[in-house]
């Protein structure tokens, strides 16, 4: 479940341009995989990926998620989730916003997030327990900024500057390197080169 809604409908969706909705499908792929294991939906999906024959990071990414698909099966994965995300106590990783910027829970980069949802038009949904600043939930209203064709690319500049940029980077290493990562390892690896995309697109656009 997302940790924020946008308030607003799209009702009369509006096309977007093909990079912001690449941009998108990019986020939201990444949000459902940090948010729980993979279904066999999703395995289907990531295992017939077309990598493309370029030899850039992203392409190595998407060729790497694909293979760690192909070789990957469901109750490993989950497995291997639990492990990373939730553990007994905690997980191996802390994909939080505070605990990466203050080494906490709750704190202060929290606070400020809410603040810019609101300004934003989210809301957190009845029933999630995370806080908005988990990695997934920022991937979410990521991929929805980017897919409102009236958005402003200054704000999800500002948006990603403030609230990913000093963080997320870090996180995605950490999870490509973690003990207990074999499929996520490709999940790291694909969010880290699309972060470092991401920062020089919102740096030149915007």
């Amino acid at each position: 479940m997302s940790s924020a809604r946008r308030l607003e409908a799209f009702t009369e969706a509006k096309p977007v341009a093909q990079e912001d909705a690449q941009r998108a499908g990019v986020y939201g792929l990444l949000a459902a995989l940090l948010r729980e294991p993979p279904s066999e939906e999703m395995f289907a999906v990531l295992q017939g990926l077309d990598a493309g024959d370029g030899g850039d990071a992203m392409a190595q990414a998407w060729a790497l998620l694909r293979l760690a698909a192909q070789h990957g099966d469901i109750a490993s994965t989950d497995d291997e989730y639990h492990a990373l995300f939730i553990g007994v106590v905690n997980g191996e990783l802390l994909p939080y916003a505070s605990w990466y910027l203050t080494g906490f829970l709750m704190e202060r980069p929290l606070s400020e997030l809410r603040d810019d949802l609101v300004r934003l038009g989210f809301a957190r949904e009845e029933g999630v327990g995370e806080p908005e600043d988990h990695a997934a939930a920022l991937c979410e209203v990521m991929s929805l900024l980017a897919m409102d064709a009236d958005g402003d690319l200054k704000q999800q500049a500002a948006f990603f500057e403030r609230h990913m940029a000093p963080w997320i980077e870090r996180f995605f290493g950490d999870l490509e390197t973690a003990q207990n990562a074999v499929f996520y390892r490709a999940v790291g690896r694909l969010g880290n080169a699309f972060m470092a995309l991401e920062r020089r697109y919102l740096d030149v656009v915007a």
